[in-house]
């Protein structure tokens, strides 16, 4: 899939920039601006990690997206009470890690973010992250509040609607981010051919 409108509407529309024109007292007040500065310079416009939304890990963790910098990013939206796509997803998440070369895979971390927030508590995450066997630090699963869901639903271009209590019809996407949390690559479906994702994440990967 190579659209991503979405992500451009919704980066955007959520996206903050700040100037700070205080003068330095002293040469480590003047250091320590000049590493924010760059790091604030090294995420593009378009990254994820500029939405401000805050979630929680499998772990109780609350992070930022923004605390994803620096890896390749695989990430996939389910729900862990579904019986149908997911546990195919899941499957497809853990062939695409199985074919990365090892030299390559401490660069690389692999994502599931719930639709679900109100069912899918951390210690349901954790629980769910046990039973697929996925407890390395390799695979991270997160909630967000409702808000949150549905915006970084829209940047992943995922359309999901609630057909009953715990239960959601949804999109199979799986989004490939670079180091500074760019969108390279989607792949759509279930069971698809993903040698080109692979691919996307290999040449990525340090």
């Amino acid at each position: 899939m190579k659209n991503f409108k979405y992500l451009a509407i919704v980066i955007a529309l959520t996206a903050f920039f700040s100037c700070n024109n205080n003068s330095e007292k002293n040469v480590d007040t003047a250091d320590t601006a000049k590493v924010k500065k760059t790091e604030s310079e090294a995420i593009p416009e378009m990254s994820i990690y500029n939405l401000p939304s805050h979630w929680t890990n499998q772990n109780g963790e609350e992070i930022e997206l923004k605390d994803l910098q620096g890896k390749v990013v695989v990430m996939v939206m389910i729900y862990t009470t579904c019986k149908a796509a997911c546990p195919r997803l899941v499957a497809d998440m853990r062939n695409i890690e199985k074919q990365v070369p090892e030299e390559k895979k401490d660069d690389v971390q692999y994502v599931f973010v719930s639709i679900d927030p109100e069912t899918d508590t951390p210690e349901r995450l954790k629980a769910f992250s046990k039973e697929n066997e996925m407890e390395d630090e390799k695979w991270l699963f997160l909630r967000g509040t409702e808000a949150d869901t549905r915006e970084f639903a829209a940047v992943l271009a995922v359309s999901y609607k609630e057909i009953s209590p715990m239960d959601f019809s949804h999109s199979n996407i799986i989004s490939v981010f670079n180091h500074k949390g760019e969108m390279v690559h989607q792949q759509e479906g279930l069971g698809v051919d993903n040698k080109e994702t692979v691919q996307t994440i290999i040449d990525l990967a340090k």
